[in-house]
């Protein structure tokens, strides 16, 4: 695959992280709990994190065939279209975190089996380990304190 359709995937992705940023510094202002302000907050701070971690991959020194060609990369799937409101309730609001955490780690996930480059495919590897760690921690307040009080 030529470097510039691969510039293109990694800008599809910071993208989507900067997304991330918004909506959960965008939901830290919704909720009404401290602690769980504090975690929105610290989700959005990774997610910059993992935002400057693809902003500085060094395109130039790539080999042009650092990402296997593929038909389609299904990344209409990924995104969910869902943006938080500032009415959502609680449960709402979790739920469409734990989605978009799930769809940015199956997004590093398919962009992970497509590289080449063993050191493009460790980062996107280790990208989406930390989705999936997001989701689970989302998912634990989701089991802790919606499902407990239904």
């Amino acid at each position: 695959m030529k470097k510039e359709i691969f510039q293109e995937i990694v800008a599809f992705a910071i993208e989507k992280e900067q997304e991330a940023i918004d909506t959960y510094t965008a939901a830290a202002g919704a909720v009404k709990r401290a602690n769980v302000r504090d975690m929105l907050l610290g989700l959005a701070k990774q997610e910059e994190g993992h935002k400057q971690k693809l902003m500085n991959i060094d395109f130039e020194s790539l080999p042009e065939t650092s990402v296997k060609e593929i038909p389609d990369l299904k990344i209409s799937d990924y995104s969910d279209g869902v943006q938080i409101e500032a009415d959502m309730d609680y449960q709402d609001l979790l739920t469409i975190s734990m989605k978009r955490e799930e769809a940015a780690h199956n997004l590093y996930t398919r962009l992970a089996s497509i590289s080449d480059e063993p050191d493009i495919r460790q980062l996107f590897e280790f990208l989406a380990q930390e989705e999936a760690k997001h989701k689970l921690a989302l998912e634990k307040e989701y089991d802790e304190h919606i499902l407990t009080d239904n």
